[in-house]
Formats: C-alpha cells, sequence, structure tokens
C-alpha cells in the first residue's frame, strides 16, 4: 500500500467492502451537501424516535474510506443497538489534511444537535477512532456533549510512541509503516507536536469530565498499547470505561466479517455495548441513570 499514491489506495479499500459481510435491511437516507443544509455527505441508518443518535466516523486512516466503509456495522447498531445511525464522509487527506477531517465531524455534530433534541452519542473506528475522541475532548463543557463514545481501535497517539508498534510492526492489514504513511499525508511531522489533543487524544493533559466510554482493541494491532493507555487514564480520571481486547483479531477486523467468524462475534458484542450504552443513558460525568 505504501507505494501506491492515494488514488490507487483508495480503490483498493472499496474493493475490499466485499470482505465485509451484508448487514440488515434498515431505513437508510443518504443527505447531500445542500439537503437541509448538511455540511458533509451524510447517511442516516434507522429511525430517531426518541432514540439516541450516534455521530459515526468510518476509518481509512484519514486518506481512504467513506459513507460505504462501516456501512454492515451501522446497519447492525441501527437495527440492533437500538440507536440511530449517522454516518458522516468528512473529506479526506491529503487533498483536504489535518484538521478539516475533524472539522467536517465538527459541523456535522453541530447538524445533528440543531436537529435531534434526544441524546448524541459519538463514535467511529481508526482513524474515524481517533477524530471521535479528539471531538468528544472539544465538546466537554458544550451544551451538547456527547452522552457516550465507542472507540474502535482508534488512532489516539502519534506512531511509533508504543510497544505494539514494535511487537506489531508487520502486523496485517495495517504495521508499522502503514501508520506512518497515513500521518504523512495527514499532517506533516513538523505540525504534529503543535496539534496537541485535536492530532493525538492521548497528547491531552485533563481528561476530567469525558463520556462514558466503549474502547476496542485488537491484539495484532500497532495501535493496541495505546488504545488501553487511554482506557486507563479515563478511569483514573472518573470516566465510565469498558475496554474489550480481542488478543486474537487484527486491526481493521470490521472489514474482514464475511470471511472472518470471530470477527463477525466481536462485532456482535460491540453492538450489544452499544445497546447497552444507549439504555443506560450515560452523561458527560461518566455517571450513568438507572
Amino acid at each position: 500500500m505504501v507505494e501506491l499514491p492515494p488514488v490507487e489506495v483508495r480503490q483498493r479499500i472499496v474493493t475490499g467492502n466485499r470482505l465485509c459481510s451484508a448487514g440488515p435491511e434498515v431505513p437508510v437516507r443518504d443527505i447531500a451537501g445542500a439537503e437541509g443544509g448538511a455540511p458533509v455527505p451524510l447517511r442516516l441508518y434507522g429511525e430517531a424516535d426518541g432514540r439516541t443518535t450516534l455521530v459515526y466516523a468510518h476509518g481509512g486512516g484519514w486518506v481512504t474510506g467513506g459513507l460505504d466503509y462501516a456501512d454492515e456495522l451501522c446497519r447492525f447498531l441501527a437495527s440492533a443497538a437500538g440507536v440511530q445511525v449517522l454516518s458522516v464522509g468528512y473529506r479526506l487527506a491529503p487533498e483536504h489534511p489535518f484538521p478539516t477531517p475533524l472539522e467536517d465531524l465538527a459541523a456535522a455534530w453541530r447538524w445533528a444537535s440543531e436537529r435531534y433534541a434526544a441524546p448524541l452519542a459519538i463514535g467511529g473506528d481508526s482513524a474515524g477512532g481517533n477524530l471521535a475522541a479528539a471531538l468528544a475532548l472539544r465538546l466537554r463543557g458544550s451544551k451538547r456533549p456527547p452522552t457516550f463514545q465507542v472507540l474502535l481501535y482508534p488512532v489516539l497517539g502519534l506512531p511509533g510512541d508504543t510497544a505494539s508498534y514494535v511487537s506489531n510492526a508487520d502486523a496485517f492489514p495495517i504495521g508499522a509503516t502503514d501508520m506512518h504513511w497515513f500521518f504523512d499525508h495527514y499532517v506533516a511531522a513538523t505540525e504534529r507536536a503543535g496539534a496537541g489533543a485535536d492530532l493525538a487524544p492521548l497528547a491531552a493533559t485533563d481528561l476530567r469530565g469525558m463520556p462514558a466510554t466503549h474502547l476496542v482493541v485488537a491484539g495484532h494491532d500497532p495501535l493496541h498499547d495505546e488504545g488501553v493507555a487511554y482506557a486507563e487514564r479515563l478511569r483514573e480520571s472518573g470516566a465510565q470505561v469498558t475496554l474489550r481486547d480481542h488478543p486474537d483479531l487484527s486491526h481493521g477486523f470490521l472489514r474482514f466479517t464475511g470471511a472472518s467468524a470471530a470477527a463477525r462475534l466481536a462485532r456482535d458484542a460491540i453492538v450489544e455495548d452499544v445497546r447497552r450504552l444507549a439504555q443506560s443513558r450515560p452523561y458527560a460525568s461518566g455517571q450513568l441513570n438507572p
């Protein structure tokens, strides 16, 4: 992958959609940028009906992916987790580098805040988990903070900072070289230190007031250790945290549900954990109402 230009990598990612199993039939509506004032392409799964709306950012290293990338998971969440899902088609690097994808997700959050009185939550996988975590940090103390966040094998630190970057340097499908490639296309190395928690949520010095968090990590993943570290820091700061560690799975396992029974079981666990969070109605203080 790292020897290809982004346009060819994007084509390969689209081809890889066939390794995902099809999600259940649910009401789906694509919202173009001009429709309803949507800031970027959006896709709604399910109906609001007073339910929590989960604003979701797909993975793909900030360089690849789109609204079809996480289509399967979004369908399962809308069908079985009892939430409406708003999937966000944020603009991609290198054409739209940091912080544009984060600003697009923030704009989608404002769009949802203006339309839904029921609770809003935030989530994402991989680079989308990075965007979700960064936005949750921004939203502390706002009028509409997320009631919970769901971070699936997220990018939380700068590349190469943990032991799992060494032990999983050659992991499939994403290793250390691939992560450096993604970062190099997203933000120049000279700008990373000054980007702070908007780029690396682990750089936040204060995590107090964060919402209830469900964090998922995989054993064969350079990002494993930073996910565990973030869960520990959130817990120490008073947030309610659940951490699921899948030692036998790889980064991006949600992209292999059509081929892997273990990936399907992990997906089902994510759906159940989101259902639990949505029903318990967590709040930004990290406390749960019965």
